[in-house]
């Protein structure tokens, strides 16, 4: 299914029921007495998480939702019933905004977490409410209070624990298709990842942990260039980042330090603490080079870059180096 990382949604929680204005009338019973019930609260609406659920997609078309109205309230002192509560399901990692103030309400992070996005109006009373000593046939009741409305943004970011980041055709799509089950496209020229893709990496039964592979970067994607600008988002929960670079382009534009600044410099402008954020430099491509030359080739690269950051080698295609990756990727993790 295609990712849908973006929607609009309106709310409206159920109004409350109306209070009733009735007298008890009954055979050999004179003056009743006033016997009009409460009406029931209306219902609300909650947002909760679904781990079954990955995308926004269903609020393409369906976007406006309802709770349930409270009923009135009737004679013999019935109150209405509640209105019916909503729930609307949405993916861990839905981060969700009012539109009209920008307040952040909230985050949902955990399956089965939920907030309460639209509070059900309040019933109304029924005229019993109002029996005094001083006024035994009252006429008054309330009317129950409209529920609220809102309309909210969503914002879908993918909670995986490492994200890959790169140019395009850097080998970010190979790299997690290799560790794990993940198949996104893969070809020879750039762009062919178009939405961001999470796979799962396992080393055991009970040793996983989950990569996030989103489209390449280009220089000034920071600033709207390019098809990572949406996506760099999605960066923002990882824990580690793997900086791909192809040590042997075929671009000359792509030559492997230039390609490092570039993304170094968008991950500073675009903010959100990414450029700081734990990162390791993954040289991609090494199968392409001599093996003779390979070493020589990856340390003048790294001492070009001058930054102290971890450094691997490997190749995504043929595999090489990246099963001590993936371990050692595991270890950070634990740590």
């Amino acid at each position: 299914m295609k990712l849908i990382d973006e929607a609009s949604i309106t709310v409206e929680a159920g109004n409350g029921g109306h209070g009733c204005v009735s007298f008890r009338r009954e055979k050999y019973i004179p003056r009743g007495g006033p016997d009009g019930g409460d009406g029931g609260d209306g219902g609300s609406v909650y947002l909760k998480a679904d781990k079954s659920i990955n995308t926004l997609a269903d609020f393409r078309h369906t976007r406006r939702f309802h709770a349930g109205r409270g009923q009135d309230g009737s004679g013999r002192n019935r109150t209405g019933s509640k209105g019916e509560d909503l729930r609307i399901s949405l993916p861990p990692g839905t981060v969700v905004r009012d539109v009209d103030t920008g307040e952040l309400i909230g985050d949902l992070l955990r399956d089965g977490q939920e907030i309460l996005v639209a509070e059900g109006g309040r019933h109304g009373l029924g005229n019993t409410r109002f029996k005094s000593s001083t006024n035994r046939t009252p006429r008054q009741s309330t009317q129950g209070t409209e529920g609220e409305s809102r309309t909210l943004f969503l914002e879908l970011k993918l909670l995986a624990d490492v994200g890959l980041l790169g140019l395009p055709n850097a080998g970010k799509s190979t790299l997690i298709s290799r560790l794990s089950a993940a198949r996104p496209r893969i070809a020879e020229y750039p762009f062919t990842t178009l939405q961001p893709h999470l796979g799962v990496v396992s080393l055991g039964e009970h040793e996983r942990f989950v990569m996030a592979d989103v489209p390449g970067l280009i220089e000034g994607a920071a600033e709207g260039a390019g098809l990572g600008t949406r996506f760099l988002k999605h960066l923002s929960r990882t824990r580690l980042l793997l900086h791909l670079v192809d040590v042997a382009p075929f671009d000359p534009a792509s030559e492997p330090v230039a390609a490092v600044r570039t993304i170094e410099d968008e991950l500073s402008r675009h903010g959100a603490g990414l450029y700081d954020r734990e990162r390791w430099l993954v040289l991609n491509k090494i199968d392409l080079l001599p093996e003779s030359r390979r070493e020589a080739h990856c340390e003048a690269i790294v001492e070009r870059i001058g930054r102290d950051l971890p450094v691997y080698r490997i190749s995504a295609a043929t595999g090489e180096g990246t099963e001590t990756l993936k371990y050692d990727i595991w270890k950070f993790l634990q740590r």
